[in-house]
């Protein structure tokens, strides 16, 4: 997976990364897909519900067009299994985001995680991981879960 990532960079996000404003928008926004494309996989169990949520996410938050994220979330499950490092991506949020943006990240991550309505032992160790990586305080990682839980209407 994180080949077939790094090329998916190469190929849509480098160039865009030279002609942005320094902001690095378009890296933030397919290193959050990616991220969240794992969350999806964590529990072993790939739920359309889940595949709906990721889409709309990508598509409301982050702007990114159809065809990208098809080809992002093709990517991802093709070589999902591969993947056992997140500091590529990590390290991408951390460069070009400030601390608001980590933590709707983070909340965007709660979102993805919860939308099955059941937080796996999987998913909540790669949520703490994540934050851990985005230097997302606990209180930050805490309110950012309750905000994603109070959207998805599930009982605390």
């Amino acid at each position: 997976m994180i080949a077939s990532i790094k090329d998916f960079f190469s190929q849509f996000i480098e160039p865009g990364i030279a002609s942005s404003t320094g902001t690095g928008t378009s890296s933030l926004q397919v290193a959050t897909a990616a991220l969240l494309l794992e969350m999806m996989r964590m529990d072993n169990e790939l739920k359309d519900e889940e595949r709906h949520a990721i889409a709309s996410t990508l598509q409301t938050q982050f702007n990114l067009d159809r065809e990208q994220i098809e080809t992002l979330m093709a990517l991802a499950e093709q070589e999902a299994r591969e993947a056992n490092d997140y500091y590529q991506f990590t390290s991408l949020i951390n460069k070009h985001c400030d601390l608001p943006r980590k933590i709707r990240i983070i909340e965007n991550l709660w979102h993805v995680a919860m939308i099955d309505g059941h937080l796996d032992a999987h998913e909540l160790h790669l949520m703490r991981k994540l934050a851990d990586l985005l230097y997302i305080g606990h209180a930050d990682y805490v309110a950012a879960k309750q905000r994603a839980r109070d959207s998805a209407n599930l009982p605390a």
